[in-house]
């Protein structure tokens, strides 16, 4: 079966998600969470994007990105290929860790990016794991308000 071709941003900046494999969570402790910081750094000296925005959940993702020359599947492969490396090898697992092909949704007006960048930030309150939006420790929100940044 022949896949969908993924609908292009005309600004570069894409909504991406990614999930674990039936729903299972691809962060396990803090160094997890480091580690897939560590892995969009090291991405980023290899190919140009920008992150506006990110929330790492436990079981999934959500990352806000500008990409500038790059396609937008290069730029999540960066990141994920060695990620699931590292979770399988320290798991003493195989096989996939994301569901089936990441999800993207381009952003292409400024009135869409304002919707997109707190429903990233809000995912944590949501879910129920903290009361405010300002006490999740992985995610980008702090940095939007002036705070140190994790991912530069």
């Amino acid at each position: 079966m022949t896949r969908i071709a993924r609908e292009k941003s005309q600004t570069g900046i894409y909504h991406i998600m990614l999930r674990g494999i039936d729903k299972r969570n691809i962060f396990i402790n803090d160094s997890d969470y480091e580690k897939f910081i560590e892995y969009i750094k090291k991405a980023k000296e290899k190919i140009e994007f920008t992150v506006y925005a990110y929330c790492l959940m436990t079981n999934h993702v959500h990352l806000l990105l500008k990409t500038e020359s790059e396609e937008i599947g290069d730029v999540i492969r960066r990141i994920t290929v060695g990620y699931a490396q590292y979770h399988n090898i320290k798991n003493g697992r195989t096989g996939h860790l994301f569901e089936n092909r990441f999800k993207s949704e381009p952003v292409d007006t400024d009135d869409y990016f304002l919707i997109v960048l707190p429903y990233i930030h809000q995912n944590p309150i949501k879910a129920g794991m903290v009361e405010r939006i300002e006490d999740y420790k992985w995610s980008s929100y702090n940095a939007t308000v002036g705070r140190p940044f994790s991912v530069s």
